[in-house]
């Protein structure tokens, strides 16, 4: 019961555990769902945490039974990548630099209030014996002191690098992160990452989607704002996850590297990515005529490839199959931010939403 509720919860984009309480109450189809139950947003909650791996595992289950009843086999795939905002504000990130700077004002402010404290406490024991003291001054001295567990519990242990290692003091100042990392103190493992609004706190969401039902087929999540190290592992868990191995992939700039597009040849996968970004209003390359040169590298080659007419057809056909899925998710059923903490929980939580995504897809090509 709690399991179909919460996936008809991702369906028609109820996904927090209190919304979904509240159309527990008030919705006809959760309360047919339920059998007239109504667990409150915390039961809720715990049953998406204890059992994010086995609703993970949804995915696979529910594209496998949509390629079989479909009798569909994969052939060309398209592959993109869409930024999800973390469950926590950028606003709570912290540069290292700052963070020892901020460790060194704290620690300042903590001595301080420790001898006002003091001072307060023989003022006090003077005046009206030892039963009084300042109430105002501990409390602020506990704010701080929770600020430098926080920023200690942040920043790398030099013991932990060097034990078992024999690491010099050397070595342990080149393990430091760089000044200018950032450290979020609400997810930590989420990064500042630049969207269609901007730079925010987030997550890199990956899809491989099927051209016939616009079925997603594999599905990733990554820390890594960049998608070049992307092209390979999505080529990948479409194997893995769908069972079948693809034949043609199509991706835009952000995946074509000289990298990428040698281990896709010798993979045997046609590839059609692009090697640049189009500029607005710029005409598309004209249909080349002369050889291609022996020293031509495999971008060079691609951007040959891409620049033909059949090659500028299928690439055409990218924006149609993968970029309408991340519209559906984002915008239909309005999934914008991630729910859930830390990067294991929100990959869970990201395969619950591409797999809810594939039960729409089934249940509109089954009933049209």
């Amino acid at each position: 019961m709690m399991t179909k509720v919460l996936i008809y919860g991702y369906c028609v984009g109820v996904f927090s555990s209190r919304r979904l309480e509240k159309r527990l109450v008030e919705d006809i189809g959760f309360r047919v769902l339920a059998a007239g139950n109504e667990p409150d947003f915390r039961t809720l909650a715990e049953f998406r945490r204890i059992h994010l791996k086995a609703l993970e595992g949804l995915f696979e289950q529910v594209l496998r039974l949509a390629l079989k009843l479909g009798a569909m086999r994969l052939g060309r795939v398209a592959i993109d990548g869409s930024k999800g905002k973390a469950n926590a504000s950028k606003h709570k990130a912290m540069s290292y630099r700052r963070i020892e700077q901020d460790e060194k004002r704290l620690k300042g402010e903590a001595h301080r209030l420790l001898a006002e404290a003091e001072q307060a406490d023989k003022e006090e024991d003077r005046r009206y014996g030892r039963s009084g003291r300042a109430d105002d001054l501990p409390a602020e001295l506990a704010r701080r002191e929770e600020r430098l567990k926080r920023i200690a519990a942040a920043k790398p242990d030099d013991k932990d690098k060097q034990s078992g290692s024999g690491h010099s003091s050397g070595d342990v100042r080149k393990a430091r992160p760089k000044p200018n990392a950032q450290h979020n103190f609400t997810d930590p493992q989420s990064r500042i990452m630049k969207g269609p609004e901007g730079f925010v706190q987030a997550y890199n969401a990956q899809i491989a989607v099927e051209p016939a039902l616009g079925l997603i087929v594999a599905q990733a999540l990554t820390q890594d704002a960049n998608d070049k190290n992307q092209l390979l592992p999505m080529i990948d868990a479409v194997k893995r996850q769908s069972g079948q191995k693809v034949d043609e992939v199509l991706a835009d700039s952000g995946y074509c590297s000289e990298q990428n597009l040698r281990e896709a040849a010798r993979r045997k996968v046609d590839l059609y990515v692009a090697t640049g970004k189009q500029k607005h209003n710029e005409l598309p390359p004209t249909s080349p005529r002369e050889r291609i040169p022996k020293s031509a590298t495999s971008v060079d080659k691609m951007k040959r490839k891409l620049a033909t007419t059949t090659g500028r057809a299928i690439y055409a056909t990218r924006k149609t199959i993968v970029e309408p899925v991340f519209g559906q998710i984002k915008q239909a059923r309005g999934f914008r931010q991630f729910l859930l903490r830390g990067v294991e929980k929100v990959r869970g939580e990201w395969a619950l939403v591409c797999a809810t995504h594939n039960v729409l897809k089934l249940y509109r090509a089954c009933t049209s």
